[in-house]
């Protein structure tokens, strides 16, 4: 089995956004799982970073999201949660970056994960934790090493 090879047959579904969740899905697209990158009307905000050329994704956008099949769905409406339904049922792995809540809003909490797709691992990424005081919090690394009193090197 050569190294690309070893998720073949693995299928992501990729709700994340900016860079954490996308720099770890490429990583599993890296390594032969098939990833779905599911983004918002408009795309995600990454694709302008430190770029203006409309006629392509920043180079940053690119590199974390190679390997990917990428589709716009609104999750907010009856036709995209659909379309994520469909997606999930097939899925083995659910990678999300939204705050704690958002997913269960949008009519995915747990209990229909699981009825959904019982196989389904679900990975929820957030800068403070699932619960907790600061589980709302927005954040990014800087602002975790600077409450943490870490240095960055």
């Amino acid at each position: 089995m050569t190294h690309s090879a070893l998720l073949d047959g693995v299928r992501v579904i990729d709700l994340s956004q900016y860079i954490p969740g996308p720099f770890a899905t490429r990583q599993f697209a890296d390594l032969g799982a098939e990833v779905i990158k599911i983004e918002p009307p408009g795309g995600d905000p990454m694709r302008r970073f430190m770029h203006r050329d409309p006629a392509q994704p920043s180079a940053v956008y690119r590199h974390l999201n190679r390997g990917k099949r990428i589709a716009e769905l609104d999750l907010k409406t009856d036709g995209g949660r659909a379309a994520l339904r469909a997606l999930l049922e097939g899925a083995d792995i659910l990678l999300e970056s939204y705050r704690p809540g958002v997913l269960a809003r949008l009519g995915f909490d747990r209990k229909r994960l699981d009825a959904l797709n019982p196989q389904l691992i679900h990975c929820a990424l957030s800068g403070y934790g699932q619960t907790g005081p600061y589980a709302q919090r927005p954040g990014h690394d800087i602002s975790y090493c600077a409450l943490s009193s870490q240095a960055i090197a």
